[in-house]
Parts: structure tokens; sequence; C-alpha cells
């Protein structure tokens, strides 16, 4: 699987970043033709209720509840430390991965609750790809970095074709046909994180998160990746983090906006969602006056 150990998040709020303000022309034109009730038509991938997640006891998340619907791309937008990573990582069980993490409340994923005791979070990374903020290739070659899953999970059969088609599906197999057997750590930022992305497909996953894929890259890698979400998700179900409110606009249909509220003791913080809507309504009719001061810019 393509795993990856993270600290937790901090839990307070930057309050010198500032959001810049979104120029609603540039909204995503898939969700100016597809209206909220088309989009909740289709099959709802996950169901999230009254999800909280804390670290050694300190709460980072709380209360959140959701639904991400099939074919979509689902963005989660905030300021830093509101949880937006951390709630990501509940959809895949990465959070199991750190020690004093607990998640309490309901992820059902069609309709299977994800931390059930019966459940195989192996399985469920499987289903359920992850591509990090930081490309993380393997020092392995091209080739092997995209087996890497399919070999571990017993896989091999057609082997060379799926890479090829990962590689495709993650438009970069024109650029290193010729160059399979060379070490992945030889490409570029931007042709590392496709190549991560390839990886994550090899698995056949049904989801794919994305935790800021682009945020470590130039202005030309990121469209990239942006117009790769757009392709892929005619196949796969697209969860995305990012602090950059243009890309939110630009690739998802299906917005949150998460903020921080402070305890009800006054002496910490934990992420709460605010609102989540049609993308074209979070940036340009909020329902909740926290949304409009964080995409006008004049909370960050």
């Amino acid at each position: 699987m393509d795993e990856e150990r993270h600290p937790p998040p901090e839990t307070h709020a930057r309050t010198t970043e500032h959001a810049p303000s979104i120029d609603s022309s540039r909204l995503a034109e898939v969700s100016l033709g597809v209206t909220r009730e088309e989009i909740e038509r289709r099959e709802k991938v996950f169901a999230v209720s009254d999800l909280s997640v804390s670290y050694s006891g300190a709460v980072a998340l709380a209360g959140v509840g959701l639904d991400v619907y099939e074919n979509t791309v689902t963005a989660f937008i905030g300021p830093s430390g509101c949880g937006k990573s951390t709630f990501i990582r509940c959809f895949n069980r990465m959070n199991d991965l750190i020690v004093g993490a607990k998640v309490e409340g309901a992820v059902l994923y069609h309709g299977k609750d994800l931390y059930e005791r019966s459940v195989d979070p192996v399985e469920v990374r499987r289903r359920i790809g992850m591509v990090f903020q930081k490309p993380n290739p393997f020092p392995k070659s091209i080739f092997d970095n995209v087996a890497f899953g399919p070999r571990a999970l017993g896989m091999k059969k057609g082997l060379d074709e799926r890479i090829e088609r990962c590689l495709r599906q993650a438009a970069l197999w024109d650029e290193v046909k010729d160059r399979l057997k060379e070490s992945a750590l030889g490409l570029s930022g931007g042709q590392q994180q496709r190549l991560c992305i390839a990886r994550a497909l090899a698995t056949e996953p049904d989801v794919l998160l994305m935790d800021e894929p682009a945020s470590a890259l130039d202005p030309i890698a990121t469209a990239r990746i942006e117009d790769l979400m757009h392709d892929l998700k005619r196949e796969y179900t697209i969860v995305v983090v990012t602090h950059n409110m243009q890309q939110a606009a630009r690739v998802a249909d299906m917005t949150a906006f998460f903020s921080v509220d402070l305890h009800e003791d006054g002496k910490g913080r934990h992420g709460v969602l605010v609102e989540y809507d049609q993308t074209t309504k979070i940036f340009t009719s909020p329902a909740d006056k926290r949304t409009e001061d964080y995409v006008t810019g004049r909370f960050g």
C-alpha cells in the first residue's frame, strides 16, 4: 500500500494566513453544470456521522458529518489546524498508524462501517488509495514503484499491462515508457507525484484520497494534477485536501469548509465542519458567515 506515517496535525489555527478571494468566473465548469440534487442521486460512497478524532486525549476534530458521492471530486478547505488532514485520513484508517489516535463516530463505506473490528485495514487501504502532500516514490525503478502494491497483494497476472494502464491513467506513460527501469528518484517533482498517483491506482481502488497533492509543485505541474483529477473522476471517487481555494474552485464538485472552535474551557481548540455544499454555492453564496469571511479573505 501507499502508506506514510504522519505526526498529528497542529491544533491551533494560524491567524496570520489569509485566504485569497475567489474569482467566481473560474469555478469548476462541471460544478456549474451539475446540481447538488443530481450529485446526491449518485451512489453514496461514504456516509460520515458524528465523527470525532483525538490524539492522546486532545480533541483535534469534533462532530463531523457529511456524505461523499460516487464519481465526484470533494474538496476540504479551511485554515491550518482545522483538521482537514486528520479527517481525510479517517477514510482509509491512516490514523490507526498514529500512537494515541482515537476515532469515534461512524464512517460508512458503501454502507459498511470501516471501524468495525472485523474490517481489515489493509483491505481498506487497497480499496481507498492515498496520495500525500510530498511526492514519496520508493528508491526503486519507475516500474517497481507502480508494481509494488500489486506484487504485495499477489496481483501478479498481467502486471506489465497493469503498469502501462496506470501510468497512462496518471498521464505519465509517454514521458517514462522508455525509462521504466530507471530510478523513480530521477523524475521531476510533478512526475514523481503523478507516479505516486499511478502507484495508488495499481491496486484497483474505488476511491483516491489526495492530501494537498500539488502544494509542493510549480504551477505547470499543479495544472497537470488538476487536469488529471478531472479525468480520473470518470472512474474514481476523489477526495482532496487543499489550502489553495482557486484549486478547489477549479476541480471540486462539492466543497466542505472546516474551521476552528474554542474548547468549552477556553484552553484549547479543535476543528469543526462549518459548511458543506456544492462548490459554486460555497464560493458564491455560502450559508455561514464564517465561510464567507474565509473565501473572501477576511479570515484565514
